[in-house]
């Protein structure tokens, strides 16, 4: 015989049992004391969590220091980049044309507003050239904020934009400025040999290049801005710079430039899968006349 089929009535009355119970006391299907149980056990398991969780935290912490990386991976080589970095690595521009220029211009203005003589003076020092600017610390007791050395705008003499604003963009003869990547602890020169920064075209583009002027003289950058001890430790640090100028690119045609680090600790590898490492590349193209957009 076929089971009675329950009333929409009685179905309700059930869930209704269900959700509270007033012969039992139970509230879904728990009394108040078994619900009391769970509710325990399940904040007592939480905290536990959490406090572990905390501990992890608070021994991890402990181990780091928060002037330089507990663990550093010890670099072969440092990258390098250019200012202004154009899109992709590309300065191109006209002569005739200030609006293509102004903006390579201006981004240099601002990029070496921190290394104006007058801020270099107040926040940093002159330091012995030709020698690592070494500042231990002594034992537990740290020497800290280390000291920073000076390097002036003009260093950078015709790439500096004081003696001409336009950094030569006006008249085909630009200015690129180079910077290695900061490393904590970094000797990249070796035998009191200093590192310099070497310009040249690639194969194809050899004889477009033209002469080049570096600054300071000879892409030298001095022993005595490493080491680097860190932004928080070295707080006012001015990363020094090499200024590359084209004296008499070719014009109208593109030229493709690498620039490396030549020393004594660093060798360029000419991994094509890391393309900054100890070498940065780039197109420079100088046209003689405005390029007319076509609309």
């Amino acid at each position: 015989m076929a089971k009675d089929k329950k009333t929409c009535s009685e179905v309700l009355d059930e869930w209704k049992e269900f959700i509270w119970n007033p012969r039992t006391r139970e509230f879904l299907g728990r009394t108040g004391t078994s619900w009391g149980l769970i509710l325990l056990f399940y904040l007592v398991f939480y905290i536990f969590l959490a406090g572990m969780f905390a501990l992890t935290m608070y021994v991890m912490l402990q181990t780091l220091d928060e002037y330089k990386p507990t663990y550093q991976d010890r670099l072969a080589m440092p990258g390098m980049m250019i200012r202004p970095k154009g899109e992709a690595l590309e300065i191109v521009y006209s002569m005739e044309d200030t609006e293509s220029w102004d903006m390579y211009v201006q981004a240099l203005d601002k990029f070496l507003t921190p290394y104006n003589d007058s801020i270099q003076v107040m926040t940093n020092f002159e330091c012995p050239q030709d020698r690592y600017f070494v500042q231990e610390d002594s034992g537990e007791v740290r020497n800290n904020p280390k000291r920073s050395c000076q390097f002036n705008r003009t260093m950078l003499e015709e790439c500096s934009g004081l003696t001409d604003r336009y950094y030569g963009y006006h008249d085909g003869k630009p200015c690129v400025l180079i910077k290695l990547n900061r490393v904590i602890g970094l000797l990249p020169g070796k035998n009191g040999h200093a590192p310099f920064i070497s310009c040249a075209a690639k194969k194809e583009d050899t004889e477009k290049m033209g002469d080049l002027m570096y600054y300071p003289r000879n892409g030298t950058l001095n022993l005595m801005y490493y080491p680097y001890y860190g932004k928080k430790a070295q707080v006012n640090y001015s990363q020094p710079l090499v200024a590359v100028k084209f004296l008499n690119i070719t014009v109208n045609e593109d030229v493709n430039v690498e620039c490396k680090i030549n020393a004594d600790v660093i060798e360029p590898t000419g991994n094509e899968r890391d393309k900054f490492a100890g070498r940065v590349s780039f197109k420079l193209r100088v046209n003689s006349a405005k390029i007319e957009s076509n609309n």
